[in-house]
């Protein structure tokens, strides 16, 4: 698989893979997230950035509802661009709780940030602070998004192995996990060169794995690994048929279960 973008793409910036920024200097914001649930300024944020994906990239969610309406969830969607935090919650009506590389954690944004209920994940280091903020979310009844391939795709497709992080935070919290394929945010960058692609966002079947407090690491990677390939699944579905024919299945569906039901 080639590692960077079809040539008519913007390119995604170079990374920078280690912060130099010592452990203590990120306590403060994990704090904050541990102690107290997003506020006003994540309402904000949250609308300024439906509508601009509404308008823009016309995105839309298929099968939203498979979300849970309540109690401790995570969204573990692919990650093509810098836009999918926003993309994966405009459907839903829960406060989506992200994980987010340290560098980003600098004034002014870093404000916006924590009283959004984001917190960072200490990059190019073992971050196990990040874990324990993810689960005190977690036993609070609120909803992680993590990315199962870490950073972002360079190419749009979906990574070749996931990484373990997404199977542990899953044993060790117990928490359902929603596997989340969107597809189309590879090309959101290139609204520079005013192209607005469509994007849609397909949410999977809830899954859930039993609780372990001290997961081993292949028992990690498995799960990782596992709902890795259920958002392939989805992301390959998407690809095969295109949105108007996944929407008219997800509506078939639905009529089914009403049908069944009455």
């Amino acid at each position: 698989m080639s590692e960077e973008a079809p040539s008519g793409d913007v390119k995604i910036r170079a990374q920078i893979y280690k912060d130099p920024r010592p452990k203590e200097h990120f306590d403060r914001f994990h704090e904050r997230t541990r102690t107290r649930r997003p506020d006003i300024v994540y309402e904000i944020v949250r609308v300024a950035t439906t509508l601009f994906a509404w308008t823009l990239f016309r995105v839309r969610g298929i099968d939203a509802e498979r979300v849970p309406p309540s109690g401790p969830v995570i969204l573990a969607p692919n990650h093509s661009s810098f836009m999918d935090h926003f993309l994966i919650g405009a459907s839903i009506r829960r406060k989506v709780q992200f994980m987010a590389k340290s560098q980003l954690f600098k004034p002014p944004m870093q404000f916006i940030y924590t009283h959004g209920g984001v917190f960072p994940v200490r990059r190019g280091h073992r971050d196990d602070d990040t874990f324990v903020t993810a689960l005190k979310v977690l036993d609070d009844g609120g909803c992680v998004a993590m990315y199962c391939e870490g950073g972002r795709s360079r190419t749009g497709r979906i990574g070749e192995t996931a990484r373990p992080g997404i199977g542990r935070l899953a044993l060790e919290s117990g928490a359902t996990i929603v596997p989340i394929a969107v597809h189309g945010s590879a090309r959101v960058r290139n609204w520079r060169r005013l192209q607005f692609p469509t994007v849609t966002v397909q949410y999977g079947e809830p899954l859930r794995y039993e609780r372990i407090d001290e997961p081993t690491r292949n028992q990690q990677r498995k799960v990782a690994d596992a709902i890795l390939e259920e958002i392939r699944t989805l992301y390959d579905g998407l690809d095969a048929v295109g949105r108007p024919a996944a929407l008219a299945r997800a509506r078939a569906e639905r009529r089914a279960k009403r049908t069944a039901a009455a």
